[in-house]
């Protein structure tokens, strides 16, 4: 995890500074990549402790279509809570009487949270993100109002037209991402826009492209979600897994991070641990938590930090 150290120093040398839409500031990049060889190991660091657990329920609740948190918040996945509780704030007023991360609104947001796993019709309506990752992925809406299953396509691609460039899954689907821009109580439009699958040698890499990066606490995450997701893709298609290549738009450090990338930086990466996946597992929309088992992982202790919404 060299490669995402490096990334780490350069934004912190050579980014600039300026402003952003959370009004926290960041320092960026504009136009990075980092590459990672799976057959090295599994791309985890190891110089924070990252929640495997969370990486493998996002991409089965990806995989599911589905773009309401409940199925996180009942197997104990926080990671999207903030932003559906933070809409939840706006809509109910709240936001300007709460303020975040003040002992107050953890309560409310645990109140939340609570509500979310024992009320069916509270989570329906509030824990709906908008047309975010999973409706773009396996029910992307055409014009003659049918719908496409982009992961499907994928995989049929794969298997009968291996040479193809033209493998691809687009998160971006401008007629619905407007509605996300104009309208702020919704998730953001997707950061991970575009996913590039290439086979060559029988090996399958697949090709991120991200239009925006929060460094120190998304891309740890990203690179492991997409690093697995290569696998599983190559795993129900026959082949070995190739490289995670991860190209990035605005590559930033935000301003309220740099003294948790400090010390990130001063930690020594160690052995990469390794991904056994279920191989009696051949078709994508059907692995299960327990189908992923994480050995030889040990890493230093996490690093919190505050997510920007």
């Amino acid at each position: 995890m060299k490669q995402y150290l490096d990334l780490l120093k350069n934004i912190m040398k050579n980014g600039t500074d300026k402003d952003d839409r959370t009004g926290i500031g960041t320092r960026s990049i504009f136009g990075t990549q980092t590459r990672y060889d799976l057959t090295q190991g599994f791309p985890l660091l190891t110089t924070k402790k990252v929640f495997i657990k969370a990486v493998i329920y996002e991409l089965l609740w990806f995989l599911r279509g589905d773009t309401n948190i409940k199925f996180l918040v009942d197997n104990d996945v926080k990671i999207w809570n903030e932003w559906a509780y933070q809409i939840y704030l706006e809509k109910k007023g709240l936001d300007k009487k709460l303020e975040r991360y003040s002992e107050p609104w953890k309560e409310e947001m645990d109140k939340f949270v609570q509500k979310m796993k024992e009320n069916e019709k509270f989570a329906k309506k509030w824990g709906e993100l908008g047309p975010i990752y999973g409706k773009q992925w396996v029910n992307w809406e055409t014009k003659e109002g049918k719908t496409i299953n982009q992961v499907q396509e994928v995989i049929n691609l794969i298997k009968n037209d291996s040479t193809s460039r033209r493998i691809i899954i687009s998160g971006w689907n401008v007629g619905e991402i407007q509605d996300l821009i104009k309208n702020h109580h919704h998730a953001p439009p997707p950061c991970h826009t575009l996913y590039q699958f290439m086979v060559i040698d029988g090996k399958l890499s697949c090709q991120l492209y991200q239009r925006s990066a929060d460094t120190f606490l998304g891309v740890p995450f990203n690179i492991a979600s997409y690093s697995l997701f290569t696998m599983m893709m190559a795993q129900v298609t026959g082949l070995k897994p190739g490289e995670f290549i991860h190209t990035i738009g605005d590559t930033h450090i935000y301003n309220n991070h740099f003294n948790q990338v400090k010390e990130q930086l001063s930690r020594k990466p160690k052995d990469l641990p390794m991904m056994k996946i279920n191989p009696k597992v051949k078709d994508i929309f059907k692995f299960k938590y327990e189908d992923f088992i994480l050995e030889g992982y040990d890493p230093y202790p996490p690093i919190k930090a505050p997510i920007a919404v």
